[in-house]
């Protein structure tokens, strides 16, 4: 009788071993799969959070690539409206050089 009552301890231990490995390794799996979930959730904000700030970056290069373009049409107009005179004034310039001696050798 004591040998039969020290067999099914020993089987009752057995099987309190084999259930708590179980539960442990089924822990194990449930925290993997929550850690993968939140995981997933993160890296969803985080594309919804980059795409949103994205958007903004981009209408911001387009308005600042309109200004340029703006800026620069306004350039070439002006550069047009007053390019013969420029030309003329170099052209004087160049060819009504009134030569002078430096005032270093005035001074002299």
């Amino acid at each position: 009788m004591n040998f039969e009552a020290e067999r099914e301890a020993s089987k009752i231990v057995e099987q309190a071993r084999q259930f708590r490995t179980k539960r442990v390794k089924q822990a194990r799996d449930e925290a993997k799969s929550e850690i993968e979930d939140h995981r997933e959730e993160m890296e969803k904000k985080f594309k919804a959070f980059e795409s949103e700030h994205t958007e903004g970056n981009t209408a911001a290069e387009q308005e600042a690539l309109k200004d340029a373009e703006v800026q620069i049409k306004e350039l070439k107009d002006r550069a047009q409206k007053h390019k013969d005179k420029v030309i003329g004034d170099l052209l004087g310039a160049v060819f009504e050089a009134k030569p002078a001696p430096p005032a270093a050798l005035l001074a002299q």
